[in-house]
């Protein structure tokens, strides 16, 4: 089996920066569900979701290097959306899922400038604000690197991880804000100003997760680390005890570089099994190999993921796949790039009528045992349909304004594919608050960058930054030019 597949077996048009789409205005309300795509009309965009279709002004696709004239044109940009009340927010893949990327009636910038230059003696680099992870992995492992932190795929903007603050499978470290060492940034008063932890550092904080309300990236400095032949180690593990020895396990033992956990979501023996494999360097560190990307057998994982909606059955084959195949046959070395380098896509839905939403909150380890007991009782009775449960360590993050892990945390990354209709929609919103009010009671909390579900009260108490961010954001954007769905639904009114 080649490397790529061991990783999966275990499982916008617009106008380009210098040429301005036409302006048009909407009225009428797009309904929830409606499939519009950038080929149907340049100017109603979307994200992941699928159920977020947005009115946009204008929509500007940025694919070089900024220089000084695309410095000059986005200065221009800036200065014209303020004067026209018209919001600002800048995105890259628009893999949020309630608006987070998109500025209604407003302009919305996508970063898809990808370049990189290695700074090997500092073990950092530098690239585009757009850059994909796929680019900076195949540049990283071409000289012996690897990203730091990242999320597990790789299909995903530099700069939009570094404004959701996204954590991924390397241990032991926090979110990816962690590993950027600078970042340049235009600010509302369209200022482009170097930030960092010794310079501008109020500022680079509150961008660190953001969500692009402090201004519009345009290139970042980042850490590195060397690439790794790595070797797995599966163990069963009790759900209810899966916190502290998924901890135990990462800190207690040597030299632990990737974990992660899963969980078994058949529905007739939810969550009663889980199992946790880590990733540790192999005693022979020669001659790497390449990290390859998708293979067939990722597209074979497609099927055998898509097989499970509405089957306990197909549940039951990708746990028996999972956790007494996969040990067996997946068993073999890899690499750090390679654990990396697969994209979203691989097990994308290609059902007209469903869309597979995201959900992840962040609970301490001793209190884990609590939460999967309380998913057990929500979630089955939700109507929703859970294809799968990836559980992280994220190490504490005391620098972001909106931080989700005060201290270490286990993060449960739940994909549901979700009916696309109102029903639905209003199911989930149900589920998703009885979850939230679950991780909150726990001393938990739940992620920004998905469905905007949660009730005011939840995100406040989920967030106790959140004021602060926003005197912070008001008062270096007097008149709010950078605003999004989240800004807009929650962030304004705290």
């Amino acid at each position: 089996m080649s490397k790529t597949t061991r990783r999966a077996f275990l499982l916008g048009t617009g106008a380009v920066i210098g040429g301005w789409a036409t302006r048009r205005y909407y009225t009428d309300p797009i309904p929830v569900g409606t499939r519009l795509t950038s080929p149907d009309d340049p100017l109603i965009l979307n994200d992941a979701s699928e159920l977020s279709p947005t009115p946009v002004a204008k929509h500007i696709t940025v694919t070089d290097k900024f220089d000084a004239k695309s410095i000059a044109a986005l200065r221009a940009e800036l200065k014209d959306a303020e004067a026209n009340r018209r919001p600002v927010i800048a995105s890259a893949a628009r893999h949020s899922m309630g608006g987070q990327s998109l500025a209604r009636q407003g302009t919305t910038y996508t970063m898809a400038h990808d370049w990189l230059e290695l700074d090997k003696t500092n073990l950092t680099y530098r690239t585009g604000a757009g850059t994909r992870w796929s680019t900076i992995i195949a540049r990283l492992d071409a000289e012996g690197f690897s990203p730091a932190v990242m999320q597990s795929n790789n299909d995903f903007g530099v700069a939009s991880t570094y404004s959701v603050n996204a954590h991924g499978w390397p241990v032991p470290f926090g979110p990816m804000g962690a590993t950027v060492r600078s970042i340049q940034i235009m600010l509302a008063d369209r200022q482009l100003i170097t930030c960092s932890r010794d310079e501008n550092a109020d500022i680079f904080l509150a961008a660190m997760g953001g969500y692009g309300l402090i201004g519009v990236i345009t290139e970042m400095e980042i850490a590195m680390v060397p690439n790794a032949r790595l070797e797995p180690t599966f163990t069963t593990v009790d759900p209810l005890n899966f916190g502290p020895e998924f901890v135990q396990a990462i800190k207690g033992t040597p030299n632990v570089q990737m974990a992660y956990g899963r969980m078994d979501i058949s529905k007739d023996r939810f969550l009663e099994d889980a199992m946790m494999i880590t990733y540790r360097p192999t005693s022979d560190q020669s001659d790497i190999p390449q990290a390859p990307g998708s293979g067939w057998m990722s597209k074979r994982a497609r099927d055998i993921f898509r097989a499970q909606v509405d089957s306990d059955i197909a549940k039951h084959g990708r746990w028996w796949f999972e956790a007494k195949l996969g040990p067996w046959i997946g068993g073999g070395d890899t690499t750090r790039n390679t654990l990396l380098n697969e994209p979203v896509i691989t097990l994308d839905d290609r059902d007209p009528t469903r869309t597979d939403i995201l959900h992840e909150y962040f609970i301490a380890p001793e209190n884990f045992g609590s939460f999967v007991s309380a998913c057990r009782e929500i979630i089955p009775s939700s109507y929703q349909e859970l294809l799968n449960i990836t559980l992280r360590y994220v190490q504490p993050d005391h620098e972001s304004w909106l931080s989700y892990a005060p201290t270490d945390r286990i993060a449960a990354v739940m994909l549901f594919s979700q009916e696309m209709s109102l029903r639905a929609e209003e199911d989930a919103r149900r589920m998703t608050q009885n979850l939230i009010d679950a991780a909150i009671r726990l001393g938990g909390t739940y992620y920004l960058p998905y469905r905007l579900h949660a009730r005011q009260d939840q995100i406040v108490a989920g967030y106790p930054g959140l004021r602060p961010f926003a005197a912070k954001k008001r008062a270096m954007d007097p008149k709010l030019l950078f605003r999004n769905a989240l800004w807009d639904n929650y962030i304004a009114k705290a």
